[in-house]
C-alpha cells in the first residue's frame, strides 16, 4: 500500500507559498492537497487553515454540500473570533454564489438566504475587526450588490423560497 510522504516543519512556509499560487491558476484542489499535507506537521498553522478553507470554497461548486460541511469544519480551529467569523462569512458568500453559478426553479431565492447570512456573520466580524481592517465591511457590500441583481430580487418580501413542486 502507499503511503503519503511527510513533509518537514521547515517547509511548511515554502508550501503555504506554493497553496497559494495554486489558487492564483485555478488549482484549488492541488491547494488543497498542499495544505492538507502542512497541516499534518502543523495541525494549528493558522494561515494554512485559511487557505485551506478558501481551497475548499474555491471547489463549491463542483462538491456542493460536501464542500460547505468540509469548510464549516475548519472555523473551530481558528484561534480568532474574528476570523471565525469573517470566513464563515465567506463560506454563505461563496454558497450563494455555487447555487446562483448552479441556477434552476428557486436558485436566486436559496441565494438570496444565503447571502443574508453571510452579511450577518460579516456584521458580526465587523464588531470584533482590527484597527484598520475594513474587509468584513467589504465584503458586506459585495453581497449586497449581489442581492440587488438577484432576478426577482426576493429583499422586498423578505420570504424563504416555495418548493418547485406541491407537497
Amino acid at each position: 500500500m502507499l503511503e503519503l510522504k511527510r513533509i518537514s516543519k521547515d517547509a511548511v512556509p515554502a508550501a503555504l507559498q506554493k497553496a497559494e499560487r495554486y489558487r492564483l491558476i485555478n488549482q484549488p484542489w492541488a491547494a488543497e492537497s498542499i495544505c492538507l499535507d502542512a497541516l499534518a506537521v502543523e495541525p494549528d498553522n493558522q494561515e494554512v487553515l485559511v487557505t485551506l478553507l478558501l481551497a475548499i470554497t474555491d471547489q463549491f461548486a463542483a462538491r456542493g454540500a460536501e464542500g460547505v460541511a468540509q469548510a464549516q469544519k475548519l472555523l473551530p480551529r481558528l484561534r480568532d473570533a474574528y476570523r471565525r467569523a469573517y470566513y464563515a462569512g465567506i463560506i454563505c458568500e461563496r454558497r450563494a454564489k455555487a447555487q446562483l453559478d448552479h441556477g434552476g426553479p428557486g436558485s436566486s431565492a436559496v441565494a438570496y438566504h444565503s447571502l443574508r447570512e453571510a452579511m450577518d456573520f460579516y456584521e458580526e466580524a465587523e464588531g470584533k475587526r482590527p484597527p484598520g481592517d475594513d474587509e468584513a465591511l467589504l465584503r458586506w457590500n459585495t453581497c449586497l450588490r449581489l442581492l440587488r441583481a438577484l432576478p426577482q430580487h426576493p429583499a422586498a418580501t423578505e420570504e424563504r423560497a416555495e418548493p418547485v413542486f406541491g407537497e
